[in-house]
């Protein structure tokens, strides 16, 4: 069954043509030709009935892909400061691709969010469903996964013959999450997709190839419990020399990772601070966190009932920051002013954002919740600063406007440049600027925020501690055993004593940072970073600091490793 490649139909012209454009174009078209998927979640048409060569041939690939662009791109000296932001990025970026990939980390490394299968699962999830054409790539890409999840076999046995193998806690959380997904009695994924499938001629080939890839998952996950998890070491600890990588690779920025966890105390006391001066006033004078958060969470005006109503009340919000925002605080164009709130097909409590596809109108920008099985209530007064942080003017604004910009950003800038710390930290500080900018005056949203906050800065703390197993400070302003040793059981016990999540949320989250290394800090590290960089522009500018400008200016250079971003915006 062949289905021609789709053709990328409204594709914004590129009005840069620099020898570091072009370089930067032609690696881009090599690199998804090598991963598919890739080009699915950058929204690039014409990739959506093929998958990646996951064997140990296909990493190499890219490797040498890799290589000889950093080799090339090393010789082009740029003739404009538009073109030195653009090549200290794609140097940035893929001097760091080259190094993960060297210390084998996307071949061996297994989690439930970010790993090859978990990526193989969530492709489908963006690909167009408008008619039958669409379905039959989708019938195609389903019936190629078995042999995808073969491919990633070979690669796991050869990294485990390298002394290569994650943890254990990892394969069997994996595992788990595979399980649920191919469970006719949990998500039901792939029957799900299936029954998605129009009433035509393509439905039994979507249904038959659905099945397949059911299988051939139940399958590869059996195989994680039977044969890779008897091998994986039990220790959850990545090491310094690993995290200190990977803290780069989410930064785009080598941090001191001591001082690093020492602000993470630091800035949780702070954080806490304030949340108790408002629970007094919520409370009567009573300062207790957990005291106001039930009290929040028991007012009938504050909690919704049903997945589909929530939704609808995030659109509501989302729609409302848009209009608000747009060409008073923020240049919002009218092309992006869509954002679709969305509850997710799968059960795991994770919400992200997904990118509109290239030419903005195949796929619009979506914020997904993957609502936990059983959850039918929803406290809002937590959520206000989620959908600022997934819409308006985090994620949606950052990445959207940036695909507009040809006129300044080459393709790879616009659609494939992502770095944690510059995204999660621009989100974060979204969060903390609708605040300043008077949206957060209900103390049970502001509430929310900060305890939002304090949650990504005890992360800083947990990940580094954990995985560095470094002692808790004696003299640290909890009083919280002091002198200890951090592993996971104390990492759960810390989270749980500054949140009021759900258990089985904080044993989720606790497993994210164990297994993927570096990437929670990112969000308050990357917050530290853009606030930083806003003080350093009014002390340059003075008086003349203007605060939109400076946003405009920041989001104007895409998605750029956060010291790439330092040296930009001083220039500026």
């Amino acid at each position: 069954m062949a289905v021609p490649a789709r053709g990328r139909v409204g594709r914004v012209t590129d009005a840069t043509d620099s020898p570091i454009d072009k370089l930067s174009e032609s690696y881009l078209e090599e690199f998804i030709a090598l991963n598919p998927t890739e080009a699915t979640f950058m929204g690039i048409e014409g990739h959506d009935h093929e998958l990646p060569d996951y064997t140990p041939a296909g990493y190499d690939a890219v490797l040498e892909l890799t290589r000889r662009t950093l080799a090339q791109a090393a010789a082009i000296e740029p003739a404009s400061p538009r073109e030195e932001v653009a090549k200290d990025a794609f140097v940035e970026r893929l001097g760091l691709e080259r190094e993960t990939y060297e210390a084998g980390v996307p071949q061996h490394q297994l989690n439930a969010i970010s790993s090859a299968p978990a990526n193989l699962r969530q492709v489908f999830d963006l690909m167009p469903t408008g008619g039958d054409d669409d379905w039959e790539r989708i019938a195609i890409r389903l019936n190629l996964v078995g042999t995808a999840l073969d491919g990633y076999r070979e690669t796991v046995l050869d990294q485990a013959a390298q002394g290569r193998v994650s943890a254990q806690r990892q394969v069997r959380d994996l595992a788990g999450k595979i399980a649920t997904w191919t469970d006719p009695a949990g998500d039901d994924y792939f029957g799900g997709l299936a029954r998605q499938a129009p009433e035509s001629a393509i439905k039994p080939s979507v249904t038959a190839a659905a099945e397949s890839a059911r299988k051939a998952f139940a399958e590869f996950g059996s195989w994680l419990t039977a044969e890779v998890a008897p091998r994986a070491p039990e220790r959850d600890a990545c090491g310094r020399e690993v995290y200190q990588l990977a803290s780069r690779n989410f930064l785009g920025a080598t941090i001191d990772l001591d001082e690093t966890y020492a602000w993470g105390w630091q800035e949780l006391a702070r954080i806490e601070g304030e949340m108790e001066k408002i629970a007094a006033t919520l409370n009567g004078g009573d300062r207790n966190i957990q005291a106001a958060a039930a009290l929040l969470d028991a007012d009938p005006a504050r909690k919704i009932h049903g997945k589909e109503a929530f939704r609808d009340w995030m659109q509501q919000l989302s729609d409302h920051a848009v209009a608000e925002l747009a060409g008073k605080h923020f240049d919002v164009p009218e092309s992006i002013r869509t954002l679709e709130c969305m509850i997710a097909p799968t059960s795991d409590g994770a919400i992200y954002y997904t990118p509109p596809s290239e030419d903005l109108t195949t796929r619009p920008g979506r914020m997904w919740w993957a609502v936990p099985n059983g959850v039918e209530d929803f406290a809002t007064w937590r959520e206000v600063t989620t959908v600022y942080h997934e819409g308006v003017p985090g994620h949606h604004l950052q990445c959207a406007q940036t695909m507009l910009r040809a006129d300044l950003l080459n393709r790879w800038q616009r659609i494939a440049c992502w770095v944690s710390g510059h995204g999660e930290g621009w989100a974060l500080y979204a969060e903390r600027l609708m605040e300043e900018l008077g949206y957060l005056e209900d103390p049970g949203a502001r509430f929310g925020m900060l305890d939002a906050q304090g949650f990504r800065a005890a992360r800083v703390i947990v990940d580094i501690g954990m995985h560095l197993e470094l002692e808790v400070p004696k003299d640290n302003p909890f009083g919280w055993r002091p002198g200890e040793r951090w592993n996971a059981e104390l990492g759960f016990e810390f989270l749980r004593g500054h949140s009021g999540l759900e258990t089985e949320f904080l044993k989720a989250e606790l497993n994210r940072y164990l297994g993927w290394p570096g990437q929670a800090p990112s969000y308050k590290v990357g917050e530290r970073f853009w606030l930083q960089a806003r003080e350093e522009a009014k002390q340059r500018k003075g008086s003349a600091f203007d605060l939109r400008q400076f946003h405009s200016d920041a989001l104007n250079l895409g998605s750029i490793g956060l010291d790439p971003l330092r040296r930009a915006l001083a220039k500026l």
